[in-house]
């Protein structure tokens, strides 16, 4: 959760200073950069609360993922920023890097590479 909220800082702090100091392009790739830091971090929540639960239920990680690769899907449709689209592709391999441990017997697969992916994301989003 401190995750997610960080990112929506960066975020929404990215989108004010971006707006105010360039035009229309600037928005759309602020309102990107929102609707993308989101559903990330609504994905990396739910997946990591599905990796917790893993002992107690073991297809939540499974479920997890497939809500994830539809999200995506439907980022990488909508945004027509390039280095957005590069991210929620990392992100798409960080969920088949999980997805393929998980066929392999792993109920604790690392996250890492979709954390990692999701930061990106902000580093994205931040002017700079």
């Amino acid at each position: 959760m401190k995750r997610r909220r960080s990112i929506a800082l960066a975020v929404a702090t990215a989108t004010v200073t971006v707006t105010g100091l360039t035009g229309c392009g600037a928005l759309d790739k602020a309102m990107d950069c929102v609707k993308t830091a989101d559903a990330i971090a609504t994905s990396v929540d739910k997946l990591s609360q599905a990796v917790s639960n893993a002992s107690n239920d073991p297809t939540q990680i499974e479920e997890a993922l497939n809500s994830i690769d539809t999200e995506l899907g439907n980022l990488k449709n909508t945004t027509d920023n390039a280095d957005l689209a590069k991210a929620v592709d990392d992100l798409n391999k960080g969920v088949d890097s999980v997805r393929t441990a998980v066929k392999n017997g792993d109920t604790t697969p690392d996250i890492k590479p979709i954390t990692d992916a999701a930061a990106e994301v902000g580093k994205v989003c931040t002017p700079g």
